[in-house]
């Protein structure tokens, strides 16, 4: 049985908005980033393995994309707790925001079924979508690898 998505987003629609609590509790909307580029990308669990690649390989690409005119927001189901330790422990310079009930995943495509170790389970199916300056979707990715996504990433975006 092959994975499941949600709806997936497709570019020139507008990007669902969200408020979501980061790493301190502090409230972050997609509407703070209006006039901005965004790249929300979401991740199954903080402090694995492939969460850990994909969010060093932010952190260390932010100035490169920052310098183009992007912003980054991580977005996964974990607690506020948990992210407050993943972003200490590896300097993460970014907001990481909590979705708890994952009803922000659902509404950018990013929840669903996924193939785990030869096993269906339904959770975040790691996923990328870029936001312009106006809020509508520019570019949408799903099912992504961990593993030079944000190289791949940049190519993408030109950067």
């Amino acid at each position: 049985m092959s994975p499941t998505l949600t709806t997936k987003l497709q570019p020139g629609t507008p990007a669902p908005d969200f408020t979501l609590r980061d790493a301190q509790g502090r409230e972050t909307s997609l509407a703070d980033y209006r006039g901005k580029n965004v790249i929300v990308y979401f991740y199954p669990k903080a402090a694995t393995p492939g969460c850990t690649t994909e969010a060093c390989d932010f952190r260390d690409s932010l100035a490169s994309l920052q310098g183009k005119g992007y912003e980054v927001v991580g977005v996964s189901p974990d607690a506020q707790e948990a992210l407050a330790g993943f972003s200490g422990d590896f300097s993460l310079t970014f907001p990481l925001l909590s979705d708890p009930d994952h009803a922000v995943a659902l509404a950018y495509g990013a929840w669903g079924e996924k193939l785990v170790n030869g096993e269906i389970h339904e959770g975040i199916v790691r996923s990328t979508v870029v936001v312009d300056p106006q809020g509508n979707v520019t570019l949408a990715q799903y099912q992504v690898q961990a593993d030079g996504h944000v190289t791949r990433l940049k190519e993408a975006l030109g950067v």
